[in-house]
């Protein structure tokens, strides 16, 4: 093979699946000379699994990244055919949006948006080698012989290392939904002494949408109210299309218990460890005896294509034996299979090997971000491509490290996690994953982190002026309730009645009234003279929330804040641990293999104790009273 020089960047991207469109147009939005290369163009933005963005604490990162310019959410508002919201009827710490996609056209149009975009390159070419000199990662080799230079390079391979498919005695080498695998890379990666495990996951079947009798399935309409993921959407679907809820039933138990031999998950043919939250349906079988059904859900995959994602049913039982399921399923009697589910085995970096800035602790330069990193989710991919884009831009102008706390974003959780604790399985982001989760909310992204993205230089001047208009009016309104008494009266008494609320026996300022759980922002006001300006109903919400709950936040604020003090005790690179008396040796292993930038995250290290912690702050105010006597 003829190498030769094809170019040099700032930032190089290997990978163009959800981490990596996010790491391509945050680094060119931020003014790096950008290289995007993708196995096929025709995997831009792909969505392998379900097609959807959302849910529980993953629909708070869709948030969390458009507050800070990222694209997903933008994407998804306009692709999606059906959007809810979660957990409505629980408190807003566990609220979510979770959208159906037209799976093309999210592709179609996140691809278009990146070939808009100022400063990027977007190339199809294999990556089969890094361009390592002195310990820095200098660039990229492909496939052709092209050789491009970089001064920051993010891997964002999703499952495509060594990718291989697996359906009941089947087994190929690919990549998701028969797309090339990346074989010579992740041989690379281990002969630079990165540490790699095999991780695996999988989909269910597709099946035909004419063939369903959705008479026998339960409906599952989208929301009439306006929703969005982005805080810039002002356009809705008017018309959206609906999912559809069946289950399993003793029959398709008995018929997966009869063919678990011929399972690859239970023959021994799958080594990879599969998601624990996102079982496939033989786990389930197994794990769950005692249920007598398990839900599924009929996903249309979009308005052009009568594709249906049969969500719940992951698989890779034999293709013959999936049809054989179908048939016992209410509303899929008669249904024609489209494609068969399928397991993929794949390798991933163990992400211990990794600063929170998302740079390898080994090769500097060279960031990594996504499913490669152990976890599971489109949401989660994009939130780690957006900050190892964000970071790899910075470390090409010689800027310092963006790092989220676990105080800011779900998306500083699910780092932090992954390179203080690492993952032996495909991990999940969860809502009790995070501590602070009462501040970490759906409606509160843009309040969190716009400032950031702005300073950052990823969100426009006007947007920014549009937030701090917002952010002003949500302070004047909670002073307006601060201020104004709420006397008893027929009005007042009436109200309440009709509220299930105590009547008001004596003048009660409108904030403290809004505390009472019977009442909501829309009850108190109609008691008060009208506000000056109108108020729009994110900033109703807001002042109702902050109000409701000031007790509760202001806890988690206070915890924060001791938190950010142990943050602070910032710990050196070069502290040889073996050198501490009284460490465990278990502790002395782990923080030698994670190498904690504060104590704080030495304390959230696995297998570190509360004892090996005081032992680790009196060394080090030890270390800075010799310092200072020295």
């Amino acid at each position: 093979m003829n190498r030769y020089h094809a170019g040099t960047y700032d930032v190089i991207v290997v990978g163009a699946g959800h981490a990596g469109v996010e790491a391509g147009l945050a680094a060119a939005r931020m003014g790096a000379k950008t290289l995007m290369l993708t196995i096929s163009l025709e995997g831009v933005a792909f969505m392998p699994c379900n097609p959807s963005v959302g849910g529980p604490a993953k629909g708070v990162v869709v948030r969390e990244i458009d507050a800070l310019g990222g694209e997903m959410g933008h994407n998804i508002d306009k692709t999606y055919i059906q959007m809810r919201m979660l957990n409505t009827r629980k408190g807003p710490a566990v609220r979510a949006l979770r959208a159906q996609a037209d799976k093309q056209l999210y592709q179609r149009k996140m691809k278009k948006t990146i070939e808009d975009t100022e400063n990027l390159t977007l190339r199809q070419g294999m990556v089969e080698k890094l361009i390592v000199e002195d310990g820095v990662c200098k660039g990229v080799l492909v496939a052709t012989g092209a050789e491009y230079r970089a001064k920051s390079v993010v891997l964002t391979t999703g499952v495509y290392l060594k990718g291989k498919i697996i359906i009941g005695d089947l087994q190929y080498e690919s990549g998701p939904n028969n797309m090339q695998a990346s074989v010579k890379l992740s041989e690379n990666l281990q002969e630079l002494g990165f540490n790699l495990v095999r991780f695996k996951t999988g989909t269910p079947p597709r099946v035909n949408g004419r063939t369903v009798d959705y008479s026998k399935t339960e409906i599952q309409p989208g929301d009439d109210a306006p929703l969005a993921f982005s805080y810039d959407t002002t356009e809705f679907l008017k018309e959206q299309i609906p999912c559809w809820l069946t289950y399993t039933n003793p029959e398709t138990h008995r018929m997966i218990h009869d063919n678990l031999g011929r399972s690859p998950i239970y023959s021994g043919v799958i080594v990879g460890t599969g998601p624990r939250y996102c079982p496939s349906i033989e786990t389930k079988i197994v794990r769950f005896s005692d249920k007598n059904r398990h839900q599924l859900f009929l996903e249309p995959e979009g308005k052009e294509t009568n594709e249906v994602y049969v969500d719940g049913l992951s698989t890779s039982l034999p293709e013959e034996i999936q049809r054989r399921l179908l048939t016992t399923i209410p509303g899929l009697e008669n249904a024609e299979m489209m494609r068969p589910g399928y397991a993929i085995e794949y390798d991933a970096l163990v992400p211990t090997q990794l600063w929170p800035s998302l740079e390898t602790k080994k090769i500097k330069g060279l960031f990594t971000a996504g499913q490669i990193n152990g976890t599971s989710g489109y949401e989660e991919a994009a939130g780690q491509g957006l900050m190892g884009g964000i970071n790899a831009a910075r470390k090409a102008s010689g800027k310092e490290p963006i790092i989220l706390d676990r105080s800011q974003a779900y998306i500083g959780v699910l780092i932090d996690d992954l390179v203080t604790k690492g993952t032996n399985e495909p991990y999940r982001l969860l809502t009790s994953r995070a501590e602070y989760r009462l501040l970490l909310r759906h409606d509160n992204a843009d309040l969190r982190l716009t400032e950031l993205g702005h300073d950052i230089g990823l969100i426009p001047e006007e947007r920014y002026q549009r937030f701090l208009a917002k952010k002003q009016l949500i302070e004047q309104e909670k002073a307006r309730f601060s201020a104004m008494t709420i006397k008893p009266s027929e009005k007042t008494d009436a109200l309440l009645k009709q509220k299930g609320a105590a009547p008001l026996r004596e003048p009660m300022k409108a904030d403290r009234l809004l505390k009472r759980p019977e009442l909501d922002y829309q009850d108190v006001s109609t008691l008060m003279p009208p506000s000056d300006v109108a108020i729009p109903d994110d900033v109703a919400e807001q002042v109702e929330i902050q109000i409701k709950y000031e007790g509760y936040i202001e806890k988690q604020l206070q915890q924060v804040e001791k938190m950010k003090r142990m943050e602070k005790k910032k710990i050196p690179q070069d502290l040889d641990y073996d050198a501490i008396d009284g460490l465990a040796t278990e502790a002395r292993q782990k923080l030698r293999e994670v190498k904690p930038i504060s104590v704080a995250q030495a304390s959230r290290v696995s297998g570190v104790n509360p004892s090996d912690i005081s032992i680790l702050l009196v060394y080090l105010e030890q270390g800075r009273l010799a310092r200072k006597t020295g």
